[in-house]
């Protein structure tokens, strides 16, 4: 009987430490790319300020500048700058992580908007970014505004 009463306080010991839980396991490890967009999305609705790298105001290459620094990975603090460091890529080769350039400013030549690709599913790119009149927000590039804007995309990871 004291044998019996042990062998099921036993059993009940090792079945209340087992978790219920499934682990699932996921082959798919988190990139330098997955962790600079992750810190970038956290900024999403945070108001323009020109010249801001904080939750208080953020122009569009802050928020790009902010997301890559939090990642230790320097880059310039100006949109115009920034273009000139990676390496040139076609929209067609165009990942998660990399920069997308864009001149909207009609009496420059200069690149001035800046922005960090978010996904590219279907050959549609989603990019954040932040605009004067709405923030950081997350925009696609087959948007005709931001489409007719476009200067190049580069790949700075």
């Amino acid at each position: 009987m004291k044998r019996t009463l042990f062998c099921i306080f036993f059993s009940v010991l090792i079945l209340s430490c087992s978790s219920s839980k499934k682990v699932v396991s996921s082959n798919k490890s988190i990139t330098k790319a997955d962790k600079i967009v992750a810190n970038a999305l956290r900024y999403k609705g945070v108001k323009y300020k020109f010249g801001g790298t904080t939750r208080r105001g953020m122009d569009c290459s802050g928020v790009i500048y902010v997301a890559f620094g939090q990642e230790n990975f320097s880059l310039p603090r100006v949109s115009r700058d920034m273009a000139k460091k990676g390496t040139k890529i076609s929209l067609k080769k165009a990942q998660k992580g990399d920069l997308l350039f864009f001149k909207t400013d009609k009496n420059s030549r200069r690149i001035n908007h800046v922005g960090l690709i978010v996904s590219t599913k279907k050959g549609q790119i989603r990019f954040i970014h932040s605009t004067t009149s709405r923030g950081v927000i997350i925009s696609s590039l087959s948007e005709k505004y931001w489409y007719k804007s476009y200067v190049k995309a580069t790949k700075v990871l």
